[in-house]
């Protein structure tokens, strides 16, 4: 057999591939770049083209601007680049998000067909506000690793649900705002989706409101949610639950909803929840265990799930998961990222992009982290 020839390879600008002439989730501006989902750290502004899914463009546009030259393409559509074949599979990690299959169909002299995927970020959970993960058969796969250690295991997704709801009507029978903290895109509409409305009223940051119109736009049910501002802050107090951006936390406009009465009760929804630790350090009263990535046991099925005979891993614990597919008789390979989440203690710093309620300025960019101190996990 011949020897093969990497279909994706790492570059100063990010993954590549030569063959298509595209880079997948570029860390610099480039001509043509292959987008797998909206979260901040896997865009960049100033690319000449984007592709992602079609579920996808609404999103995407909000982060790029109206400028961005952006295409969408349905899940599964095959497209030609250069002399490969791409096609985008949901990834079950926020609305639109993708993994990236690559074909080299024609086998000339000294190379042979072969099919990779990169994954993106994604989960396996079953998650309503977005198309569920699909797995992807491949010869070589990229998996992230947000949560590439043992520790890390979901419970089951109504159970958690359930416990946010339970916060909920406890403190609002004692007076007190219910102030609930998971980043804007993505994990902040899985909330709104899973909790019980019955409890009583709902408020949201801009930030997050501004992406909750785009995804009922797209179709995904959402129960009413204001945005908590101006007099919509007097009637939440006391009663309600608000989603905010992590950045947040310690602002005038989170004071606002203290009052006169018992205060607020604060609690912040990611997968570093699961450790005590992790906890103990984001200075809330709850944390609730709800990511939009895989944990250890999703890691692995999905891996073994896609019959890849090579595993490349990347972006987040590389080096436990990748010693131990080693060590299990997998032929593994770290993949260079920007982000890690290895030194269990680093985070990359969450700033959140939307008008507050005092200025109506735009406050930056977003990031969904990948390190504990990210608490968007």
């Amino acid at each position: 057999m011949s020897k093969p020839i990497d279909l994706l390879v790492s570059t100063a600008d990010g993954l590549y591939c030569p063959e298509g002439r595209f880079h997948i989730d570029p860390w610099r501006s480039v001509e043509r770049a292959v987008i797998t989902h909206a979260h901040s750290d896997h865009i960049i502004a100033g690319c000449a083209s984007y592709a992602c899914s079609a579920q996808g463009v609404g999103v995407l546009q909000e982060r790029l601007g109206l400028s961005a030259a952006i295409v969408g393409w349905e899940y599964g559509e095959a497209v030609a680049m250069g002399s490969v074949r791409v096609s985008l599979h949901p990834a079950g990690h926020i609305l639109g998000s993708a993994q990236v299959r690559v074909e080299r169909v024609a086998q000339t002299a000294g190379v042979r067909g072969e099919t990779w995927v990169f994954s993106g970020d994604y989960k396996d959970q079953p998650d309503s506000t977005c198309q569920r993960l699909e797995v992807v058969r491949c010869d070589v796969f990229i998996s992230e690793s947000t949560f590439g250690l043992p520790i890390y295991r979901w419970p089951g997704e109504q159970e958690e649900m359930a416990r946010v709801s339970t916060w909920w009507k406890e403190n609002a029978a004692q007076g007190r705002t219910s102030m609930l903290f998971a980043y804007s895109l993505g994990k902040a509409q899985r909330l709104l989706a899973g909790v019980d409305p019955s409890v009583g009223p709902i408020g949201v940051h801009g930030a997050v409101d501004r992406f909750n119109r785009i995804y009922r736009a797209a179709g995904v049910h959402l129960p009413l949610a204001v945005h908590a501002a101006g007099d919509e802050i007097r009637r939440l107090r006391g009663v309600g639950l608000v989603i905010a951006p992590p950045s947040a936390r310690g602002s005038p406009w989170v004071r606002k909803f203290a009052g006169s009465g018992s205060g607020i009760s604060a609690a912040l929804a990611s997968g570093w929840m699961s450790v005590r630790g992790a906890r103990r350090r984001s200075a809330v009263d709850r944390g609730f265990i709800v990511s939009d990535h895989a944990d250890w046991p999703g890691l692995l099925t999905v891996i073994a799930a896609t019959g890849a005979s090579r595993i490349g891993v990347t972006h987040g614990y590389v080096g436990p998961l990748v010693r131990w597919l080693t060590e299990s008789g997998t032929d593994a390979f770290a993949v260079p990222t920007r982000y890690t989440g290895e030194s269990g203690e680093e985070a990359e710093k969450a700033v959140e992009s939307g008008p507050d309620d005092q200025t109506g300025q735009q406050s930056g960019d977003g990031n969904d982290g990948s390190a504990p101190g990210a608490i968007s996990g």
